[in-house]
């Protein structure tokens, strides 16, 4: 799960010297956040936020032209973009990529091979991942599980579902941050075996720390 087979490679791009108000108007157009600012042999420079656009400019409440004058209409992506920004390579793997965007507080980060932008992995980008990760676009049951965060617990879990023909589509887990001796495992199934849906909620219930399920976009809590 790397950035190479989730970034948007066909990146609309700015020069330094592109002017912000040809930049809004593509921000508007396209909604976009981001743009990368590189230079003629495609080298990224800088970047560009929507937030960068809106700051420069004129407030909707002041009267009269604020363009004018020579003043909005001379800005370039060079006069406000951020210089060296935070990028990744190709390789990185999507969870820190996530990690990264969330630290910083930022909408999305270029990539390059060297100094060459290459492509752009965007929030979006991030929540296609996580979508297709978890199995959510394809729909199911998904199972949430408090387990012990020790080799064993898990795999004896999957083992007992299998045997009782219940097809699982995705496996994830997380770990419990104000106590870290216990994970999150989310499992989605596809299929209940020859059960229904109720009775294997029971047994889970009976048998593991089954913290909640959701069955056709609706939570039902256990725990």
């Amino acid at each position: 799960m790397l950035v190479r087979e989730w970034m948007t490679r066909n990146v609309i791009t700015l020069g330094a010297n592109s002017s912000v108000l040809d930049a809004a108007a593509i921000l508007r157009e396209k909604n976009i956040r981001q743009f990368p600012v590189v230079d003629d042999d495609g080298l990224l420079v800088g970047i560009v936020s929507d937030r960068d656009i809106r700051d420069a400019m004129p407030s909707k409440y002041i009267a009269g032209d604020a363009a004018s004058n020579g003043g909005l209409s001379t800005l370039s992506a060079g006069d406000i973009m951020t210089l060296d920004p935070i990028t990744v390579n190709k390789d990185m793997a999507m969870d820190i990529v996530a990690e990264t965007l969330v630290s910083n507080k930022i909408g999305g980060l270029p990539v390059v091979e060297g100094k060459k932008l290459i492509g752009i992995i965007t929030q979006a980008d991030v929540m296609r991942f996580m979508s297709s990760a978890t199995g959510a676009i394809r729909g199911g049951i998904q199972f949430a599980f408090r387990l012990e965060a020790k080799p064993g617990p898990l795999a004896s879990l999957l083992n007992d579902l299998r045997d009782k023909s219940v097809v699982f589509t995705s496996v994830f887990t997380s770990y419990e941050l104000e106590n870290p001796g216990y994970r999150h495992a989310y499992i989605r199934v596809s299929g209940v075996g020859d059960r229904s849906v109720e009775e294997l909620v029971n047994y889970l219930q009976a048998n593991y720390t089954l913290l909640y399920y959701v069955n056709e976009g609706v939570t039902v809590d256990i725990v």
